[in-house]
This record gives structure tokens, C-alpha cells and sequence, in this order.
């Protein structure tokens, strides 16, 4: 795990998340929900992120006090992807997740970050971290549940407007 590192992002870094969100590869896991945030693209699951939306972004995840910050592999001296966790009101639990740049994809960054995402989120006084997402997403239920994540649910949810199977992670931190 001594090879990355999590960076909490300034503003002036959001170039990183905009290309991220820009990239059809990257991005194809959030392809198909009927969503209405603005800039969703429902086709390639992209989101549009211009510069001129990254101060509002920073200013609002301090704000709401929300965890996001940047996978960094340290031996690269390159950023690989990101990592999060927030409070959602409606559900009464912290939500997580995590997303790796597509060229990174099955090389152990996954592991790795959702380890320190945990033991940050532990430090910071969170009990409790959950996830949600389809059940054959590839290799995404196996990284949770090696990371000691249990399913909690089974559910249901439109995705390009067909029934999906999918689950609900929790881990006690």
C-alpha cells in the first residue's frame, strides 16, 4: 500500500476530476441512470465539470463537510483516479465511493485506496461506510467485500431502462 497516497485536492487540481468525468472509458460504470443532475450524459455516463464550476465544487464539499480526495501512485508521481465519502441526510449514513482512470483499472488501486478511504474515514469519526452498485459490476462486489464490506441489500434499479440487479455494501469501521 506504500505506493499511493490519498491528496485532498485544491481548486486549481480539479483539472484532474474533469478529465476524469470527461472520459467515456472511465466513466461508462455511471452510463444508463435516469438522473437529472446537470451535465449527465446518459448515453456515456460522462459529466460535464468546466473549470468555471471547480471553485463552487471545492467551496461546497467544505462546506457540507464531504471527503474527496485524489489517488496518488507516488512511484509515477501521477494521480490514478479518486476517492470519497459523504453524509447523506436522507439515508442517515455516510456513502462512499471510489472511481480509477480506466488505464489504471485492475492493477491494485482499488484495494489499496478503499483501505486508506476506511482508515481516513475512521480517523475522522465515521462508524459506518456504505456503497451502492450493480452486482456484476466487474470486479467491484469482490473489491468491497475483500475489503471486509458485507451486502446489506439486494435491490432493484432502472439502468438504460432495464431492471439491473444490484446490492448495497456496508463496513463497520
Amino acid at each position: 500500500m506504500s505506493r499511493i497516497s490519498l491528496y485532498i485536492p485544491s481548486p486549481d487540481d480539479y483539472w484532474y476530476e474533469q478529465k476524469l468525468e470527461e472520459d467515456p472509458e472511465t466513466m461508462s460504470y455511471n452510463a444508463g441512470y435516469d438522473v437529472s443532475y446537470a451535465g449527465y450524459h446518459y448515453d456515456s455516463g460522462c459529466i460535464d465539470f468546466p473549470k468555471e464550476c471547480w471553485k463552487t465544487a471545492y467551496d461546497r464539499r467544505v462546506r457540507e463537510n464531504r471527503y474527496f480526495a485524489y489517488i496518488r501512485d507516488e512511484e509515477k508521481d501521477c494521480f490514478v483516479g479518486y476517492v470519497n465519502y459523504q453524509y447523506d441526510q436522507e439515508k442517515e449514513r455516510y456513502e462512499c465511493g471510489i472511481v480509477i482512470e480506466g488505464k489504471y483499472r485492475h492493477r491494485g488501486y482499488g484495494k489499496d485506496a478503499l483501505k486508506l478511504l476506511c482508515d481516513t474515514a475512521r480517523k475522522n469519526g465515521v462508524k459506518e461506510l456504505y456503497d451502492e452498485f450493480e452486482a456484476d459490476r466487474d470486479h467491484v462486489p469482490d473489491l468491497f467485500l475483500s475489503q471486509g464490506f458485507e451486502i446489506v441489500e439486494e435491490k432493484q434499479w432502472p439502468k438504460f431502462r432495464k431492471n439491473v440487479k444490484g446490492i448495497t455494501v456496508r463496513k463497520i469501521l
